[in-house]
């Protein structure tokens, strides 16, 4: 068995730690599927004020991370050579390795993304903050810059765990029924349908019929018409988008 390594570079390494320790993640860590470390982008400066970022030229507002303490960073969590203007981080690292940066110009993360995360062997994700990052660190060290949402956070810290998060869950062991897993929303591309428990009869509110009467076949079909009923209800674009792709 394999273990997923995800290496977390921030400024803020203590709201990795303390995210990532719970639930499913933290029992996937215990279990070595998954080890992951959350890198103090600071260790990786060079003078007595631990200075990760500086103003852009050309002027404008907010702060930039500098480009030396990211490269330091990654070339030594990576073991590479150092990177320059004459190649690429992908020249050096194996297909099974991706460098992720957070920004809002990236693809979108959903569920095919998370699958394609879980089958590597190395993640390494960078945290952005401030106004954003030296568009070096972009141009040689990022092989996919991804992004949770058309929305502006404080750093990329949030979208990081909710990207581990996803990954991880999807890794062989990490969760006890993996069918579970197999039937969540987005997984074939539909939201997924509703469930209930106990008690049958909850102030008037009753269990749909067909779920209590064991006839699997009949509970299969009710759930699959209920995720795309759902899905055309709440998210029709995915229908859309799921059209498109057939034509």
């Amino acid at each position: 068995m394999s273990t997923l390594r995800i290496d977390i570079i921030t400024a803020f390494p203590k709201m990795i730690g303390d995210a990532l320790g719970h639930s499913i993640v933290g029992r996937a860590a215990k279990k070595g599927l998954v080890q992951i470390r959350a890198i103090d982008l600071r260790t990786y400066t060079q003078d007595r004020h631990r200075t990760i970022d500086d103003t852009p030229y050309g002027g404008g507002g907010g702060m930039l991370i500098k480009p030396e303490p990211m490269f330091a960073c990654i070339e030594e969590v990576l073991q590479i050579p150092p990177i320059t203007s004459a190649n690429h981080v992908r020249d050096v690292i194996s297909p099974d390795t991706d460098v992720i940066m957070t920004s809002p110009m990236g693809q979108t993360f959903d569920q095919k993304k998370a699958v394609e995360f879980s089958l590597k062997k190395h993640l390494v994700f960078i945290c952005g903050h401030y106004k954003g990052i030296d568009e070096r660190v972009h141009e040689k060290l990022v092989t996919q810059s991804v992004s949770i949402g058309d929305y502006v956070l404080t750093g990329g810290e949030i979208p990081v765990l909710a990207m581990v998060d996803a990954t991880v869950r999807l890794l062989p062991g990490a969760i006890g029924d993996a069918q579970s897993a197999l039937t969540d929303s987005f997984q074939e591309g539909v939201l997924d349908c509703p469930y209930y428990t106990r008690p049958e009869n909850f102030r008037g509110m009753k269990v749909p019929e067909v779920l209590l009467q064991g006839h699997h076949e009949a509970i299969q079909t009710w759930r699959e018409e209920q995720r795309l009923a759902m899905t055309r209800k709440l998210r029709p674009d995915l229908i859309r988008k799921e059209e498109v792709l057939k034509k």
